[in-house]
């Protein structure tokens, strides 16, 4: 099956100005042969060098289907490292799925979720990393996610982790000989080095592990919940970041009681903006309901930002909202500095007991929004995000991987420290040196493999 010349649309199916249907086998050129026709219908594809473009029509028997432009490319130099053959059709649904179903009936059949990447992988043009990256990629939401998938696509995941696996089997290499021959090859003061290298092993692991915070944000964007009383100025806030009406605001304390999730690109930056319903003690049930999604999603958040009404007092309610933020990072933004003043900033650091950014803002006058922006890309980009040299582990898969690594790597150290035999060194190295090769594809299992391309797009 997988030798088979599969076809299918590697463009969005939907009303465009162009549609690509992407063919690839060993039979994709003859397949295109039985199929296109040039203007003076002398020319075959079939005898042209690869990397060329011909105009033509593509026809089902004496039907001419649509107007096309046809691109070869011969193998191996090519998306799969097969013969590829791509034809721009016109982009209608209809016609599209037309010349996808002439090609199929002369002989493709229709490729299935990511196959055209898996093939790629499979015949070596990429790693796994590399071929997860293309997935990523095509779902990149803002600009850091796409130079971060883009920089994954050029290999930056596979240098880093091959540089690591290399240092490690050096280290078997070494074990192993001086095990089958004793004699010449002597381990007097092997586990020093050995320390060393494993630290040094350790630093670069824990560094890539650390970096997937950052990848998933940069990835998923910043899970952003917005807390605070009701009618401290949450929906408004909501509506001035988004600068449309998209929350109902009333002078009604608890108006919104239901979650309100929206998707905002601050300057690069995704953030996932979720408006809360109002903490406050109340007896209305559904009221109830809200404020415990509430709390919860406000536990999960990259970012909490407390919305707090500066022309009121602060009471057990703000003093409920402060024991949720503990252990979150958190903008306080003192609402409605168009009134006189009731609650200050002294105040409000000295009741939650940490140093935090506290913000005088008016988001029914939308005075004080630019302010907050600047200080969410500080806390999460400023100096920490560059795309020079830094790796960024976006990928569940990828960091589960890492973890397993580290934690092969700490049993050597405390194998060298307990005075173990080398062969125990040997035994959690090889694990080591296994678990970075299910990053880039060297050693995981084909329902993995499947897995992981099912959740591509159909022509992709």
């Amino acid at each position: 099956m997988e030798n088979d010349t599969i076809a299918a649309i590697s463009t969005a199916v939907a009303d465009s100005g162009i549609g690509i249907v992407r063919i690839s086998g060993d039979e994709a050129i003859s397949v295109i042969d039985r199929i296109y026709h040039s203007k003076d219908n002398k020319k075959k594809i079939s005898e042209q060098p690869s990397h060329t473009i011909h105009y033509g029509f593509i026809q089902d028997g004496e039907e001419i289907i649509d107007e096309v432009l046809v691109t070869l490319m011969r193998a191996p130099k090519s998306y799969t490292t097969e013969d590829v053959v791509e034809i721009n059709c016109h982009g209608g649904i209809y016609s599209t799925r037309r010349v996808l179903d002439t090609v199929i009936r002369h002989g493709a059949r229709p490729a299935e979720p990511g196959e055209f990447t898996k093939r790629a992988f499979l015949n070596g043009r990429i790693d796994l990393s590399q071929a997860e990256a293309v997935i990523d990629l095509i779902h990149a939401k803002n600009e850091f996610a796409l130079k971060s998938s883009l920089s994954q696509l050029k290999g930056s995941v596979r240098e880093k982790i091959a540089q690591s696996r290399e240092k490690i089997l050096r280290q078997l290499a070494f074990i192993e000989a001086a095990l089958d021959d004793p004699e010449h090859i002597s381990l007097d003061g092997y586990e020093e080095s050995l320390e060393r290298e494993v630290k040094e092993l350790l630093v670069q692991v824990r560094e890539l592990i650390d970096s997937s915070d950052n990848g998933r944000i940069l990835k998923e964007g910043i899970q952003t919940v917005i807390l605070g009383k009701p009618n401290a100025g949450k929906s408004s806030l909501l509506n001035a970041l988004l600068q449309e009406d998209r929350a109902i605001v009333t002078e009604v304390a608890g108006t919104t009681r239901d979650l309100l999730e929206e998707t905002l690109s601050l300057n690069g930056i995704l953030l996932n903006l979720i408006d809360t319903a109002g903490i406050r003690t109340t007896e209305d049930v559904v009221e109830k309901i809200g404020v415990e999604k509430a709390k919860d999603k406000a536990k999960q958040a990259d970012l909490v930002i407390y919305v707090v009404d500066s022309s009121t007092k602060i009471d057990e309610n703000d003093r409920e909202i402060m024991r949720v933020l503990s252990e979150k990072k958190v903008i306080i933004l003192l609402n409605k500095s168009d009134l006189p003043p009731v609650t200050t900033v002294d105040r409000i650091e000295e009741l939650i007991g940490k140093k935090v950014p506290v913000l005088s803002i008016s988001a029914k006058n939308q005075t004080g929004i630019d302010l907050l922006e600047e200080q969410i890309r500080e806390m999460f980009c400023s100096g920490k995000i560059t795309f020079n040299d830094q790796v960024y582990i976006t990928n569940a898969r990828q960091k589960a991987a890492l973890i397993r690594t580290k934690e092969s790597l700490e049993k050597v150290l405390l194998s060298i420290e307990n005075r173990m035999p080398e062969d125990f060194f040997s035994i959690d190295l090889m694990d080591a040196y296994s678990s970075l090769g299910e990053i880039i594809g060297e050693s995981v299992g084909d329902d993995l493999i499947n897995e992981i391309f099912s959740n591509f797009c159909m022509g992709k």
